[in-house]
């Protein structure tokens, strides 16, 4: 068994500069930010989703994942939130492979959509200019974001789950230590 790799090198400030990465990436939907640089969590975390995670998961907040022992150990010891034995029972998932279908998570109720889950997907590559349309709230006329990695059916998902609005799944894509959001208020057009 290896050794446990450290969080945050200063966990307030860099717990609050990954939370303003999420802000900033929730608001401006398909935006590239900037997460978790310096940061080295165990394989096959990408910075990017152990920074998000880092900032928001705590003891309040089931997280279900699919990145392990050696992360779970990790994301225990640094995040403190409970695991979730289910995808269906938590409020911030991360697939390091085949997420769990949109469909099946929590979208939240009427009364409180914001309990709605966050699934954070990684990916291969995130690149802005070209590939999927993005438009919406947060996104002037449209906005180009090409991901390479995504799975295959997400963009049919994703308009089920836009239609669920104001319930529904957030989505917070990972590649490297990049991330952008896709709030379940925006609409996605393959490019």
């Amino acid at each position: 068994m290896s050794m446990l790799t450290p969080g945050f090198a200063d966990p307030v400030l860099d717990a609050q500069a990954a939370f303003r990465a999420v802000l900033d990436a929730m608001s401006r939907p398909g935006r590239l930010q900037n997460a978790g640089r310096g940061l080295t969590p165990p394989a096959p975390l990408a910075p990017a989703a152990a920074a998000v995670l880092l900032s928001l998961a705590d003891a309040a907040t089931p997280l279900w994942h699919d990145a392990g022992a050696e992360a779970d150990g990790w994301l225990r010891f640094h995040a403190g939130a409970p695991v979730a034995s289910a995808p269906q029972d938590a409020a911030f998932l991360l697939a390091t492979g085949a997420p769990p279908a949109i469909a099946m998570l929590d979208a939240g109720i009427e009364e409180e959509p914001e309990r709605g889950a966050t699934l954070l997907i990684q990916v291969e590559a995130l690149e802005e200019g070209n590939g999927l349309r993005l438009t919406g709230p947060g996104i002037e006329h449209e906005h180009r974001l090409l991901v390479r990695g995504l799975p295959e059916g997400f963009v049919a998902a994703w308009a089920a789950n836009r239609a669920l609005f104001p319930r529904g799944v957030d989505v917070i894509l990972c590649a490297g230590d990049r991330l952008a959001a896709l709030p379940r208020t925006v609409a996605i057009a393959e490019g």
